[in-house]
Order: structure tokens, then sequence, then C-alpha cells
């Protein structure tokens, strides 16, 4: 028989383990998705930035190429966005030293972009450790004006 502080104890049970799993999503939204990195063999920040993404859940597939600047070409970038490595996922480009959050809520919202750049290697961000991290802009550039998709103060949002 099933008594009333049974459905109570269920009701409650199910209530956290649903709490427990929405609380969860955001740091599981990465896991599995599939991102490709174009990056030089002798570049050890190229390689940081490959970890960062993994600590984060990616599934990252990294290739050493000798020509960056053809797929950098190739995949778009504006010549003003340009940094050391270049990333595809789900359709967009990922240039530079771009947050794993930054790719997340990309991801999340989808938007009409070709893709998301952080320009050169600031300091503090993912794959150039500094112990003063500067605040600096994720770019979002594409087929209409560019504009800042996010800011950041090393890896955390500003």
């Amino acid at each position: 028989m099933i008594t009333a502080i049974d459905v109570r104890r269920r009701t409650f049970l199910g209530a956290v383990a649903a709490i427990a799993l929405t609380s969860a999503l955001p740091a599981r939204a990465a896991e599995g998705t599939a991102i490709k990195v174009y990056k030089s063999p002798a570049c050890g920040c190229c390689s940081m930035w490959v970890e960062h993404l993994r600590a984060s859940g990616y599934d990252v597939e990294a290739e050493d190429v000798a020509d960056l600047d053809a797929v950098k070409r190739m995949a778009g970038v504006p010549g003003h966005l340009l940094a050391c490595h270049t990333a595809m996922v789900d359709g967009y480009v990922i240039e530079g030293h771009t947050p794993a959050a930054a790719i997340r809520k990309l991801l999340a919202e989808r938007p009409a972009i070709r893709g998301l750049a952080v320009p050169g290697m600031p300091a503090g961000s993912p794959g150039m450790p500094s112990s003063e991290p500067e605040r600096y802009d994720v770019i979002a550039f594409g087929e209409g004006e560019e504009r800042v998709f996010m800011s950041f103060v090393g890896t955390d949002p500003a």
C-alpha cells in the first residue's frame, strides 16, 4: 500500500533529481561536440587551448598544418581578427583563444554569423596563462556587421 508519505518522498526525490540534472546541463553542454582545430605544430599556446576545450567537454581533433593562412582564408576569417589557430565546430569558425564558454553560448543560441574570434593573444585567455589577465572581447563576424559577442577577463565572463 502506498502512503501519503511515500508519495511526498517520491515527489521530493523527483524534484531533487530534476534540479541536479538541470544544474549539470551547462557544464555538460559541450560533451561530445566535435571541434576540429588547425594549428602550428610548434605552438605551445595552441596546444594549451586544445586542452582547455577538452577539459570543457569538447571532443577535439587537432591537426598540425604548415599553411595556417590558407585555412584562415578558406574559413573567411577577416585579416584584422587573425590569431594563431583556427577551429571549426558545427558549421562555425572559431579563431584564436576563444573561451569554451563563448563557444557553448554560440552553439546554444545559433546566431546567423560565420564565427567568433579573439584576435591576437590576450593575457589570461585560454592557452595564454597570466598572473594578470586582461579584459578582451570575443567578436562575432560574418555576413553583417561585426559585434562584441561576449567579454572576458581571463576565462571569466566580464
